[in-house]
């Protein structure tokens, strides 16, 4: 849907440089700029996961290399758009079914963030009673964590810029679009990093919304493409769900506060 108001905002053509400023330009922009923002909800999510693996000293730098590095790849991909189409012609077929270069980026980048987000979340539920609740907490290497973003940075950039290229073929505009979108998400990486942090239950969530990604990113490699606004719907109203009992047991444990200890005699 977005997509196809960009499109109606550009024209139905690619927006030229001296028409950025311009009224179908401006709307391009702003919905091409929300699209991004949209498709890096999962960039933000999996950045959030794997930083609060890292000392506290080193996340807030992890997240702006991660972003920065997201930026860097998307702006690089959308200077190679002749590079970037070729990812789209068929290399192999296997059963009839014909694989490009972006089918085997998409297939790989899904099942490494399956995999990712299932381990992640073993670890969460059956952790503690593995290796004591009590045992201090280790630190993950800021290196390899750093490798793993770059690898899924690229992932998530492949997608949304080959989105962005459907809609528009204004360089411009979708590099301005890009730079927004990742400036939006640098100033709600951290909130939404510390806020899943502090809240276990809602870190479950957020891994399973990996889980459903890299089915969807694994499902886009092998040419069945699901909608992603089905999945985001469902995780947003799991979330509000999740967000109301948080509330109502806040509530609870005021009361209980409000109330003191209870008597020995009752």
């Amino acid at each position: 849907m977005l997509a196809t108001l960009a499109h109606a905002a550009a024209g139905g053509h690619g927006i030229g440089p001296v028409e950025l400023f311009s009224w179908g330009g401006l709307a391009a922009l702003a919905t091409l700029t929300l699209l991004e923002v949209v498709l890096g909800i999962d960039n933000v999510v999996f950045l959030a996961i794997l930083t609060n693996k890292l000392d506290p000293k080193q996340q807030k730098l992890a997240r702006r290399i991660g972003l920065g590095l997201a930026l860097a790849a998307r702006v690089l991909l959308l200077l190679a758009i002749g590079w970037l189409m070729t990812l789209t012609k068929p290399l192999f077929a296997i059963l009839g079914h014909e694989f490009s270069g972006k089918d085997l980026i998409l297939l790989f980048g899904g099942l490494f963030l399956l995999t990712k987000a299932t381990i992640e979340i073993y670890h969460n539920v059956e952790g503690d009673q593995h290796h004591g609740a009590l045992q201090k907490r280790a630190y993950a290497s800021f290196g390899i964590v750093v490798a793993q973003i770059v690898m899924m940075d690229v992932i998530f950039s492949l997608d949304s810029v080959i989105t962005a290229v459907g809609m528009t073929q204004n360089i411009p505009i979708m590099i301005v679009a890009v730079m927004i979108a990742i400036g939006i998400m640098l100033a709600f990486a951290g909130p939404i990093s510390n806020f899943i942090e502090k809240h276990p239950s809602l870190k479950i969530l957020a891994l399973a919304f990996l889980v459903l990604i890299g089915v969807l990113l694994a499902a886009d490699g092998l040419g069945q493409h699901m909608p992603r606004g089905y999945v985001y719907a469902a995780m947003a109203f799991s979330v509000f769900v999740e967000l109301l009992q948080m509330r109502q047991g806040n509530k609870k444990q005021a009361g209980k506060d409000l109330a003191g200890p209870a008597s020995p005699d009752a």
